[in-house]
């Protein structure tokens, strides 16, 4: 096991956050200060202080000063009040890396709310996003990510609602062209730097890479390649950006899951070796940051796995979790 397993975070479907010292052997729930059963659907750390950590949940936004240990809500305009879970819930959360006092959340019903002061005050964002749909009733906004390239420039994927992007830095939000995507289902995205910059998304039935800023799309096809097209997390290797880490299953929560890595930017793909097969799609990652090659990820029906070699391969963890939305490390 590696000297510095950092902090290790879970959260939760109606069971809180939960904390590992140990490399995700042993967890401890760490809810003091939000309501105990709340649904965690987003972490993220603070990207010059790392003992600094947001956590959105379906009883508002809260603030962790301590690595995770204790917790404050703060007063939002889609804070239900009371800690006690309401009509909106977070899904997603970004905290600008060039100016990490502007938070984005994005929330279910599918809307993105914006504070330049640490969520002292909000703003809801100018964004065209349905709120509603015939399939799931509510859309949401599942994922808000930075372009590394441009520091005003931000994108995000919503359940049901295809890709948006600002270029003001979250305040005003334009709907991108859907031509070749496989389905407006978006589930993540990453951003691949470079000459030729790649997005890639994923999506209920499929991988997609775009290299013209999201205008056109090319599906991958990767049901025929693995026998499951089913597309959740994605994450980048903080020291290669090329070198790519996707979660796969067979459907949601699904009955078995895959980690599938790319060492050029999603153009192809291997599929790491997991030392048990998962009981479910795999959902999400974390990855220490001072240690590239320290990694974890987990099922949504609650197997955290670590690997200690880049993703090649993935050892379970003995602690499980009835579910498990979203992972975030940072250093112990």
């Amino acid at each position: 096991m590696a000297a510095d397993n950092g902090i290790l975070l879970a959260g939760t479907v109606g069971e809180g956050i939960w904390r590992s010292t140990d490399g995700g052997e042993t967890f401890t729930r760490s809810s003091g200060g939000m309501f105990l059963e709340a649904d965690v659907r987003a972490l993220c750390v603070h990207p010059v202080h790392p003992n600094v950590v947001y956590a959105g949940t379906n009883a508002g936004l809260h603030r962790s000063e301590d690595g995770g240990g204790t917790w404050q809500r703060l007063p939002a305009p889609f804070d239900p009040g009371n800690g006690w879970p309401g009509g909106v819930s977070v899904w997603s959360l970004l905290l600008l890396p060039q100016r990490p006092d502007t938070i984005l959340v994005g929330v279910c019903p599918a809307a993105i709310y914006r504070s330049e002061n640490g969520g002292a005050t909000w703003e809801k964002a100018d964004a065209a996003l349905a709120e509603a749909n015939d399939i799931l009733m509510y859309n949401r906004v599942t994922c808000l990510r930075a372009d590394p390239m441009d520091e005003n420039s931000v994108w995000a994927g919503a359940e049901i609602g295809g890709v948006h992007q600002s270029r003001d830095g979250g305040r005003i939000w334009q709907a991108l062209g859907d031509t070749g995507l496989s389905s407006a289902d978006i589930h993540d995205l990453i951003i691949v730097p470079g000459d030729n910059k790649t997005l890639v998304a994923a999506t209920n039935n499929d991988l997609n890479i775009s290299r013209d800023d999201g205008e056109t799309w090319q599906r991958q096809n990767v049901a025929a390649q693995w026998g499951m097209g089913y597309c959740r997390g994605l994450t980048a290797n903080a020291n290669d950006p090329r070198t790519l880490f996707l979660g796969t299953g067979n459907t949601v929560p699904g009955s078995t899951g895959a980690v599938r890595f790319s060492r050029d930017s999603g153009q192809t793909w291997q599929t790491a070796t997991l030392s048990a097969e998962p009981n479910s799609t795999i959902w999400t990652f974390a990855a220490h940051p001072a240690d590239p090659q320290l990694l974890f990820c987990a099922s949504v029906l609650g197997y955290v796995y670590r690997s200690e070699d880049s993703g090649l391969t993935w050892t379970k963890c003995r602690h499980e979790f009835g579910e498990v939305r979203t992972l975030a490390c940072l250093p112990a």
